[in-house]
């Protein structure tokens, strides 16, 4: 497991990272219609997940990002799946690194967490607490399976996102954390948070590097 002064030697040294891109947007295009559970392909097709990332790393990435973006117990529950998420984490982080190890240079495996598919307190049912063990239990499984760094990505609500920091940084105190937050048109969150409160408040929480990604804003 790679930890902060790894990947701060790594930027040093080549000033830049390039991640992969969207996993889910790939698949979308090559799988056949009605595959609605993309996290399930580590088992049940790792060979096209593979094949990604592979291309990917053809195209010059320095870090790929787990398939694993919806493989939280709230999501797999949906497909009956719940009690496979150990299995399914696990074979993300293999398929990775199965392709990193094969380009013959050093290669970030980020163990991806997306949000967990359920609203939080007040304006759902899932308390702050619960939401952490959840982030937990799936973060848990990717660091066990030997993910580099975590990234926590693509993020509506920012009290969920300190909950998976803070999770994150329970299972591994010394793991590199991505926090990433998607905003609106009028550059804001979903909920309402302009980016500086966001900033300060995912750096507050634990964040080692910060981003915005998806949806129609900034």
């Amino acid at each position: 497991m790679t930890d902060l002064n790894d990947l701060k030697k790594f930027i040093n040294n080549h000033r830049v990272i390039f991640s992969d891109g969207a996993m889910g947007t790939v698949l979308s295009q090559r799988v056949p219609p009605g595959v609605n559970c993309f996290e399930c392909l580590n088992l049940s097709n790792p060979g096209i997940i593979e094949t990604i990332h592979n291309e990917y790393l053809e195209a010059g990435s320095d870090m790929l990002q787990t398939n694993t973006f919806g493989a939280n117990r709230f999501k797999l529950a949906r497909h009956g799946l719940e009690n496979s998420l150990e299995k399914i984490n696990r074979a993300g982080v293999e398929i990775a690194r199965s392709a990193a190890e094969k380009i013959g240079r050093k290669v970030f495996i980020a163990g991806d967490v997306g949000p967990l598919g359920a609203r939080l307190a007040p304006f759902g049912r899932v308390q702050l607490l619960e939401a952490r063990e959840f982030f937990a239990e799936q973060i848990t499984a990717l660091v066990n399976a030997g993910a580099d760094l975590v990234i926590i990505e693509t993020m509506t609500d920012l009290f969920e996102t300190i909950e998976a920091i803070t999770a994150a940084r329970q299972v591994a105190p010394t793991i590199p954390i991505i926090a990433s937050m998607t905003y609106t048109r009028d550059n804001r969150t979903l909920l309402g948070d302009p980016p500086v409160k966001v900033a300060l408040a995912l750096k507050e929480a634990g964040a080692d590097v910060i981003g915005v990604n998806c949806s129609g804003g900034p």
